[in-house]
């Protein structure tokens, strides 16, 4: 089969422009949550479960920087409630107003549409999840037509899996919910010539649910339509009005600092080349490239053994970063080992003590002294929002 086919390949863009919205809300819904904003609320002796008031909501968005104003905040909440994300509690209002008035994630209150596209995302996401927090040996680096593809699923090994974990109670219904799944754009084949079938081929997850996705991107379709990739999920890239301006610190081999203006943390990668992080502004197609930080911050590569030798001129440092809504906040490049190329001086790896030029020893407790800066990002951006790092720096005297 040459291809999957241009009608399969619109069919499952669009699919994964829906699923796009489905996670973005649903991670703004586990957010609101932890920051209390969604709680039971009272009004004419009736009380209202689960609920957050829209004008409240506009001021959150705001504060935490994924609007840079009011008609912004309502914009993103307005796609979400055309969506059927969120409704007015008693739905009387059709349009997101920024008002004191009740509105509720319809996740909440179970009155979300469960139609058959989003069954499959759900069930996308449950094995998805799954596989990231169990111990198994499916996602691996493989090749298919001697070329390496990295954090693969053979497809007889992935519904070996389905049927062992319960998912699926026979091999052909379980094949049946692998081509469900890359109609859907949630797995692909890893050369896209082929649909799901049970044999040795292998497939690939196209959505990475963990992602942090900024509200931003709802009201943006060129920002969905940037592909992910194994490039560091940390790279900056200008923004135009819409981004705001924020200001990250990058500093040079010759120790200068300088501002570039920047959207902060961004979750998703630029089209970076491996010797700097280059970008084009989505939104301004006449702009030049930007050039954050095109040389390495380190005076000399270091090789592990030298890190590691006793009594050497480097300490040890342990990091836990809780990442935000749209990162951790640090560039991570280089090989064997990698290095803390930049740091938001505005970001959780900041808060937690990061700094330029420290070599990056492990990551959640895997060492990665011997790997190169895409598998260091890949292993933070498909792990867990708390990241352990080790780092060595050189110390002081």
């Amino acid at each position: 089969m040459d291809g999957i086919g241009n009608t399969m390949q619109k069919k499952a863009a669009e699919l994964e422009r829906m699923a796009e919205v489905l996670v973005t809300g649903e991670q703004l819904r586990l957010r609101l949550h932890e920051a209390k904003v969604i709680k039971d609320r009272r009004h004419h002796l009736r009380t209202y479960p689960n609920c957050f008031v829209a004008k409240e909501i506009v001021d959150w968005l705001i504060e935490h920087k994924e609007a840079s104003d009011r008609d912004t905040a309502n914009k993103i909440m307005q796609k979400l409630l055309d969506q059927s994300i969120i409704h007015h509690v008693c739905d009387e209002h059709k349009e997101f107003k920024d008002l004191k008035l009740f509105y509720r994630f319809r996740k909440d209150d179970g009155t979300f549409p469960l139609d058959s596209e989003a069954k499959v995302f759900m069930r996308g996401q449950r094995i998805y999840e799954k596989l990231m927090n169990t111990e198994n040996t499916l996602l691996q680096t493989r090749e298919e037509e001697c070329v390496t593809y990295e954090r693969t699923l053979v497809a007889s090994e992935f519904i070996d899996w389905l049927l062992q974990e319960g998912e699926m109670p026979s091999r052909e219904e379980a094949e049946q919910l692998g081509r469900r799944l890359l109609e859907h754009g949630i797995i692909q084949h890893v050369s896209n010539k082929h649909h799901f079938v049970d044999g040795r081929l292998l497939y690939q997850f196209r959505m990475n649910f963990r992602r942090r996705r900024r509200l931003l991107e709802l009201l943006n379709e060129r920002c969905r339509s940037i592909p992910e990739n194994h490039d560091s999920p940390f790279c900056l890239r200008k923004q135009g009005s819409e981004g705001g301006n924020t200001s990250f610190l990058s500093v040079s081999p010759t120790k200068e600092i300088r501002v570039v203006s920047a959207v902060r943390r961004s979750s998703m990668s630029s089209s970076c080349g491996s010797s700097g992080y280059y970008s084009s502004s989505p939104t301004l197609s006449s702009s030049p490239p930007v050039l954050c930080n095109p040389k390495s911050v380190l005076k000399r590569q270091v090789s592990p053994e030298e890190l590691q030798t006793p009594g050497g001129h480097y300490i040890k440092k342990t990091f836990t970063i809780v990442g935000d809504a749209v990162g951790w906040g640090f560039v991570v490049r280089g090989s064997k080992p990698c290095h803390i190329q930049a740091v938001d001086p505005g970001g959780p790896a900041a808060a937690a003590g990061m700094k330029v030029c420290q070599f990056v020893v492990a990551v959640n407790g895997m060492n990665v002294l011997n790997l190169d800066y895409r598998t260091v990002s890949n292993l933070i951006l498909t792990g867990p929002r708390t990241v352990v790092m080790e780092v060595m720096e050189e110390a002081e005297y």
